[in-house]
C-alpha cells in the first residue's frame, strides 16, 4: 500500500481573494434569475448562477445568496421563489437583474403555483416552496422543493457565465 502524505492545507486567510475568484471563473455556470414577491405583494428578483440541482426524490434545487442579499430575508419570510433559467436572447435580463431598478419593466411575466414572478423566454422555470436554508460562509445556501416546472424547448440555449462574462454554447 502506497504511503500517505500529508500536504499542508493553507488556512483561508492565506488564499488571494482575487485568484480565488479567478479560478472558480473557469468553470461555466448557466444563469438564472430567482424571482419572489415581497409581503407586500411586490415582485423581487435577482441574477444567481449559483444554481444546481440537488434531488431527484423529491425534487430539490439549490442556490446561494449573499448574507447581505436584500431578497434573501423576502424568500425566508414567504417561503417560496421560482428559478427562471435564462436564454442566451436574455442576456439583458441578466444584466438588469444583477444591476439594479428597473427590473420588471417589459418582462412577459406570469405565475404557476406559488405566486412568484415567472419571466417568459426563459429556457426553463421552477416554482418552488422553500425547503431548507444553511449556512455556507458569507452566503446563505437555500434548498427549494419544485412544485411546478416548465421548459421551452423553443427557446435557445441557456446563458452561460464564464471567465467574468457572459456566454454562450458553441
Amino acid at each position: 500500500m502506497p504511503e500517505l502524505r500529508s500536504v499542508r492545507q493553507p488556512a483561508p486567510s492565506e488564499i488571494d481573494e482575487r485568484v480565488f475568484r479567478d479560478s472558480l471563473g473557469c468553470f461555466a455556470t448557466g444563469v438564472t434569475v430567482v424571482t419572489t414577491r415581497s409581503e407586500q405583494d411586490r415582485p423581487l428578483g435577482v441574477t444567481v448562477n449559483s444554481f444546481a440541482s440537488l434531488s431527484l426524490d423529491p425534487p430539490l434545487v439549490m442556490f446561494a445568496l449573499r448574507r447581505e442579499s436584500t431578497t434573501l430575508p423576502m424568500i425566508r419570510g414567504v417561503g417560496v421563489f421560482a428559478v427562471n433559467v435564462l436564454a442566451t436572447t436574455q442576456r439583458e435580463v441578466a444584466a438588469r437583474f444583477a444591476a439594479g431598478p428597473p427590473r420588471w419593466e417589459d418582462l412577459d411575466l406570469r405565475e404557476m403555483v406559488t405566486g412568484a414572478p415567472v419571466i417568459g423566454g426563459s429556457v426553463a422555470s421552477l416554482d418552488c416552496r422553500l425547503h431548507a436554508i444553511h449556512p455556507g460562509g458569507d452566503h446563505e445556501i437555500l434548498v427549494g422543493e419544485v412544485l411546478a416546472l416548465e421548459q421551452d424547448p423553443s427557446e435557445p440555449a441557456p446563458l452561460l457565465y464564464h471567465r467574468g462574462d457572459y456566454a454562450a454554447l458553441g
